[in-house]
């Protein structure tokens, strides 16, 4: 099928000379001028930060519930609906002699690393406990909590949160980027998927205020991202023995990682993470993410063998059948009600958990869409669409069948006695490896759940850092970038120091809940934006073969 001719070129200005050569500067200065005062201002006045952040976060989560929720809910429609459909599934993203680069193991090895590998492994045990004890379900009084029927409820809600509407979330943020990019050559860059709307309007301001936001949202989504994978790193080395100076005792009396333990993870990670930018994705990135899926699947096989089996294939099978033919509801459900009523009740929990969610998912999309279409070159669009939500939400689902129905069989039989429910999430699984193994195989599976955690840090950070210089240097990954990587490295390094200092996890979260907020309207846009293009493609395709039959 001939690509269409592109409908306009869009002519980012870079600097041709200095340090910021071939980058925008715009977009490059400013970026890094407003991510630099975030850290100053976190660092310099630690109480004002997390007192703000934390107020903001508040007004967002109580005043934009409706906007989330069915955001998201169309994301999801857009995608399958381009999927499904046939002329517009088999478009191929490149021109019709393009194929893929990468395998699909290692496609999406890539894809599942980046994207949410380290939330898998910090929510594995934690979420579907959590929501065996109160989800929506047990509020409203339709189950009993902590009940064996309970299990069904938990997995739904779990299932919902890491199944196709954070991912389709980033199939739809990619799959822009990877049609204007290779099917009407423009940069690979966030302004790009906005090019059936706005035109050349995106080569001046417009589009660098598009860039700066996609900038901004990356450095503080993966720096929430990366958050939980800090706490949940040195809680480990706190497992495997490096001593009880990682941790810290709060007022409340609960654990948190100390300040040293902080910065030498934030170093390790975000240093080594650097180094594997440096190489590229077709190095260090791949090859990291190779082996972060080896090592997932070989905990999966140990927790298949050795976990609670039964219980697990149970969750994973009636939770994904719930999940499924309750989705159309539970996406668009939004619950509100006055102070003491299950309304507010419901509206807590979503706010905490659904909310969160998809705004985590949206300030990641910068990134992991631009990643997804940087590695998915001469796929169909529907292998795209289908093969970014189907196989990662089933992967995440098996994860949390498997880690999760295991935690909870261990506390409903009485093993546990509350030292898996009890504990942080950073250090639930860490305790169900404890409460399952003899001490010296707990600790040696426990130092492979830090290393399988530090390749999964190590993967999303240096993600993270390429997208971030591709952007600002309009869509070009070239090797001139190798001076911008060291800085972005060590700006994200900031960033997740500073705001794990400042105020912990709930300041991170608050970071990337404002960041979330204007990205979210731009991915709307963006898919506006793709619908329009595809349907000129096709109107195209189909004026060429009308003309063909002619002049025959």
């Amino acid at each position: 099928m001939p690509n269409p001719t592109p409908p306009l070129e869009l002519n980012i200005r870079t600097a041709d000379r200095g340090f910021y050569r071939g980058y925008t500067k715009d977009v490059t200065i400013t970026a890094k001028l407003i991510v630099g005062a975030l850290i100053v201002w976190a660092v310099a006045f630690p109480g004002q930060a997390a007192a703000a952040l934390g107020q903001v976060n508040t007004f967002i989560l109580a005043s934009f519930n409706h906007w989330y929720m069915y955001l998201t809910a169309v994301f999801v429609v857009i995608c399958v609906a381009l999927a499904l459909v046939p002329a517009a599934g088999r478009l191929r993203l490149g021109t019709a002699d393009d194929r893929p680069e990468f395998s699909r193991f290692s496609w999406f090895s890539m894809m599942f690393g980046a994207g949410l590998g380290i939330g898998v492994l910090t929510y594995s045990t934690g979420e579907p406990l959590y929501h065996f004890q109160q989800n929506p379900d047990t509020i409203m009084g339709l189950v009993e909590a902590g009940s064996a029927e309970t299990l069904r409820s938990a997995y739904k809600w779990t299932f919902f949160h890491w199944g196709l509407t954070a991912w389709a979330t980033y199939a739809l943020t990619g799959a822009a980027l990877a049609y204007f990019a290779y099917r009407r050559g423009l940069p690979m860059t966030i302004r790009s998927g906005m090019a059936a709307i706005f035109g050349r309007h995106l080569s001046g301001p417009l589009g660098h205020a598009v860039d700066i936001i996609a900038v901004v949202a990356t450095t503080l989504g993966v720096a929430q991202t990366l958050g939980y994978g800090v706490a949940q790193f040195v809680t480990g080395m706190h497992r495997i023995g490096l001593g009880d100076w990682v941790l810290t005792g709060g007022s409340d009396g609960a654990l948190t990682p100390s300040s040293s333990a902080i910065v030498l993870a934030v170093v390790v990670i975000l240093g080594a993470s650097t180094l594997s930018a440096l190489s590229g994705v077709g190095k260090g990135i791949k090859w990291l993410s190779n082996i972060n899926m080896g090592l997932s699947l070989a905990l999966l096989a140990f927790f298949l063998l050795f976990g609670a089996t039964a219980a697990a294939l149970k969750a994973f099978s009636l939770g994904t059948l719930d999940y499924l033919l309750n989705l159309p509801t539970m996406a668009l459900s939004v619950w509100t009600g006055p102070e003491g009523s299950t309304g507010a009740a419901l509206e807590a929990w979503q706010g905490g958990w659904s909310i969160f969610y998809w705004a985590w998912w949206i300030a990641s999309a910068p990134f992991v869409g631009l990643f997804l279409a940087r590695i998915s070159k001469g796929r169909t669009l529907r292998e795209f669409m289908l093969g970014a939500m189907i196989m990662p939400s089933v992967m995440c689902f098996v994860w949390f069948a498997l880690l999760g129905a295991t935690a909870i069989d261990l506390e409903m039989s009485g093993v546990a006695q509350g030292s898996i429910a009890g504990t942080s999430v950073s250090d639930q699984l860490y305790a169900t490896l404890a409460q399952m193994l003899e001490p010296s195989m707990a600790w040696l599976f426990s130092v492979l759940v830090v290393v399988l955690l530090l390749t999964y840090q190590i993967t999303t950070a240096d993600s993270a850092v390429l997208i971030i210089n591709t952007i600002n240097a309009a869509g070009d990954d070239g090797p001139k970038a190798r001076p911008h990587i060291l800085f972005w490295g060590a700006a994200l390094a900031l960033t997740v120091g500073a705001l794990l200092l400042v105020g912990g996890l709930q300041a991170t979260q608050a970071a990337m809940m404002i960041a979330a907020l204007p990205f979210s309207a731009i991915i709307l846009l963006v898919g506006v934006s793709l619908i329009r293009a595809i349907a000129e493609d096709i109107r195209q395709t189909r004026r060429q073969k009308i003309a063909a039959v002619f002049a025959q």
